[in-house]
């Protein structure tokens, strides 16, 4: 069946899962306890945002950042990492969604980026990951151009120091010598890290995964993002959810629509609030994601969302 063809079928049958009166009923409030509105000057370290389409709730949350502006300066080359790990349309929920990742490519140009670069090194065939996930396309029609990562000469090793397990790994030459690059990671489950989000996600701009695997998978998801060149902001996409058989999916019932999107630089707040987020459609305790206490222990950011001025957006 044709891509086309099997996009008329999703919207005639509702195939992907929206579990009833979910957007009704799901709560932003998880994250974090009501405060006061904070002043003017303070500012802000997480965003949530709820209700709206991809590059919608993107325009939100990064207007409370001070837009791109203040993260993209003219001549500037610029790289986007999204997860486009598997060969997957965008209704699985397997891979970032492609209009998430066109808006962030237009506002990077629209700041004055000379150039935006989107790239993952993938699980499924890197050619077919890039078509059908609907990313290249994306990125190509907003102004951007994709890199291949299939190759070890793409990489160059790199020193951990801080790390505890992994301390050394090779790095995609995107990521080392651009000059500012974001994270932009799918909301799902994975069988062996039990969530991949925004610390996960660093393993696609690694060429040797399997070390991470054989060594202790935890611990070095924590230990690779000790990367002293880090991302400007991590942004999850949760427009739609992989609640089960992550991170591929075996079927559209895997995938659940929740319209939401998390925004920070403080990568462990923003997996912190995205598992609890996640809670809301499936039980999965923070305790079990251990990277992310582990990340927290390398001092890479806070699990306390309390002691951090979280704002949340609903989209009318």
């Amino acid at each position: 069946m044709k891509r086309k063809e099997f996009l008329k079928t999703i919207a005639a049958t509702g195939a992907v899962a929206t579990v009833g009166g979910f957007m009704r009923n799901v709560d932003l409030s998880v994250l974090a306890q009501e405060k006061d509105a904070p002043a003017k000057d303070v500012p802000c370290d997480l965003v949530a945002v709820m209700g709206g389409e991809p590059d919608v709730m993107f325009r939100k949350a990064i207007a409370e950042f001070g837009g791109m502006k203040e993260f993209v300066k003219p001549g500037q080359k610029v790289v986007i990492k999204p997860n486009i790990g598997w060969d997957r349309a965008p209704e699985f929920a397997a891979n970032t969604n492609p209009v998430l990742v066109s808006e962030m490519v237009k506002q990077c140009l629209a700041a004055g980026a000379k150039e935006v670069a989107v790239f993952d090194h993938t699980c499924d065939e890197w050619r077919k990951c890039y078509q059908n996930s609907g990313v290249e396309e994306a990125v190509i029609e907003a102004g951007g151009k994709m890199v291949p990562a299939d190759v070890e000469s793409y990489y160059r090793e790199v020193k951990l120091p801080v790390g505890s397990k992994l301390k050394t790994t090779k790095i995609h030459g995107a990521i080392l010598d651009c000059d500012v690059w974001f994270n932009v990671p799918i909301l799902k489950t994975h069988g062996g890290a039990n969530m991949t989000i925004a610390l996960k996600n660093l393993m696609g701009i690694v060429w040797d995964r399997r070390a991470f695997h054989s060594i202790d998978l935890q611990q070095t998801i924590a230990d690779c993002c000790t990367l002293q060149k880090r991302a400007a902001l991590n942004i999850v996409d949760a427009y739609r959810v992989m609640q089960a058989n992550g991170p591929k999916g075996k079927s559209l019932e895997d995938a659940v629509v929740t319209k939401a999107l998390f925004m920070s630089r403080d990568i462990v707040a923003v997996d912190t609030a995205a598992v609890k987020f996640f809670n809301q459609v499936k039980e999965m305790p923070l305790s079990n994601v251990a990277h992310i206490a582990k990340a927290s222990e390398h001092k890479l950011g806070t699990m306390n969302l309390e002691s951090l001025n979280v704002k949340r957006i609903r989209v009318a």
